[in-house]
């Protein structure tokens, strides 16, 4: 008897274990917390669980994975606003924002963001929760976000979810499902993205209005990613990196001394306007430019990037972001720097080469991010699965035709008098520079009849810039101030 009952329970653990993991569809966990922001005591609920994705004929083809987070002790539910924040890859999990800025919790880092052992989250006392609550959700094949087979099988095209207007298309009719069921249609909106959040905001907000009816009161760009440079290239694609290099020499100490004795915010504008008035101006002549010319802008170069000018003649006054990282102080310590963020330093098997072997920025922070979100997820939130959370997801092909996000924020700001734009970059970031970003605001709106709806922040650290525990607070105070000047006070939206 006992070698039967020892073996049916042995058949019964290999068939406990061997089951298929499922997609949780549609599912909700709520938990209850609190946190001190600016000195006051903020209660909240914390619903993270999935909603679906329904198809025209209302099928369900996928499952988004967020987290909600709600004030309970706020004097007025109603004119509350709400903010939708991504993140970006494409292919990213919504986690870099969730635990590192404007949510409750943030990770155990140091001041400088660096990762500390042991792993995991602490309260955040900047967070944004004091003025506003925040949905972070989770795109297709991202943190616990998946695709649902039908009734025999067969996964959905992933054209419907893989592109840069497939994107904005099935996450516009999923916010409006949110919104729906969680009573918000009357809290002012906001949406928020970072890197190529960017461009996927600047196409929500013309999405929702037109396709949702849903009108925003703001759009918030965190080191926004335009692809309309970044895959372009060509002679203004290549002389916007020359402010981010000198704010990146200037900070390793690279800089010529007339320039190194001056502060960061000093030097900037003289590089910006070189590059718009000078640079920009000398590529666009490409190999017919005078031997002259190509001597002096080369020696210009080398003053304000810290490159040599032997480089830079090399480079034909191109100078790639590879090389510069591989380069900067290849003399002088023999590290790689940062690409997300040149703060931080690498070490390549060899000194000789033109790019980094591996990005330093992005081990440090995989490091620090991947046992903290799952430790979060599954010891305070209560949400517990065999699925493994991805921080980034495979999405690809991604089809990046008819880019036209640009346009669409345009188009809706223009439509909707209440709409405003708040850009936030770090100065150190190389992949979607602080002066790109600068660039893609001055090109949304090129009658400048709307400039002043436009806001720009720079900070002294990278692309994730609230890492930096100095900028986490100044950047999330930035947030707060760009809610209250955009909530309509009882104005009309008219022009």
């Amino acid at each position: 008897m006992k070698q039967f009952i020892f073996s049916i329970l042995l058949i019964y653990s290999f068939t406990s274990f061997s089951q298929s993991i499922k997609v949780p569809i549609d599912t909700l966990i709520t938990t209850k917390n609190q946190v001190v922001i600016k000195g006051q005591t903020i209660t909240y609920e914390a619903q993270t669980g999935t909603q679906p994705v329904w198809n025209d004929n209302g099928d369900v083809i996928a499952s988004l994975f967020y987290t909600y987070y709600k004030r309970t002790n706020a004097q007025n539910n109603e004119s509350r606003p709400l903010i939708f924040s991504f993140n970006g890859g494409p292919g990213s999990a919504s986690v870099w924002m969730h635990i590192a800025y404007t949510g409750p919790k943030i990770l155990n880092i140091d001041e400088e963001g660096y990762p500390v052992q042991p792993y995991g989250i602490k309260d955040n006392p900047h967070s944004i929760l004091d003025v506003a609550d925040i949905v972070f959700i989770n795109p297709v094949n991202t943190g616990y976000s998946r695709m649902v087979a039908d009734k025999d099988g067969k996964m959905p095209d992933k054209a419907t979810f893989f592109g840069i207007n497939a994107d904005i298309a099935y996450l516009s009719k999923w916010m409006n499902t949110f919104v729906s069921r969680n009573n918000r249609w009357k809290s002012p909106k906001y949406i928020i993205g970072e890197s190529y959040g960017g461009t996927r905001v600047m196409g929500l907000a013309h999405r929702l209005q037109n396709s949702q009816w849903m009108y925003l009161n703001g759009v918030i760009m965190v080191s926004p990613a335009d692809y309309k440079v970044l895959r372009v290239g060509g002679p203004v694609a290549t002389a916007l990196n020359l402010p981010y290099y000198t704010a990146t020499a200037w900070y390793h100490n690279m800089l010529p001394a007339e320039l190194q004795q001056k502060d960061l915010l000093e030097i900037l504008p003289e590089s910006e306007k070189y590059t718009v008035n000078t640079l920009i101006p000398a590529l666009t002549k490409g190999g017919f430019i005078s031997e002259s010319e190509r001597n002096n802008v080369a020696d210009k170069m080398a003053y304000y990037s810290g490159i040599s000018k032997k480089a830079i003649l090399q480079h034909n006054l191109s100078v790639p972001t590879n090389f510069f990282w591989k380069d900067l102080l290849r003399e002088k310590t023999g590290q790689t720097i940062g690409r997300l963020d040149s703060r931080y330093l690498g070490f390549d098997k060899m000194e000789a080469g033109t790019r980094p072997d591996y990005n330093a920025e992005l081990t440090s922070w995989l490091h620090s991010f991947t046992p903290a979100i799952n430790y979060y997820l599954r010891e305070h939130l209560n949400f517990k699965t065999d699925m493994p959370y991805n921080m980034f997801g495979p999405v690809h092909p991604w089809d990046n035709d008819h880019d036209n996000v640009r346009e669409q924020l345009r188009e809706a700001m223009a439509q909707n008098p209440y709409l405003k734009v708040l850009i936030q970059s770090g100065y150190y970031d190389g992949a979607t520079t602080y002066f790109n970003a600068k660039y893609t605001m001055w090109q949304i709106d090129p009658s400048g009849k709307m400039k002043d709806r436009f806001t720009f922040k720079g900070y002294r650290s990278g692309h994730m810039m609230y890492l930096r525990n100095e900028d986490l607070k100044t950047a999330n105070e930035d947030i707060r101030v760009f809610i209250n000047n955009s909530l309509s006070n009882g104005k009309s939206a008219k022009y």
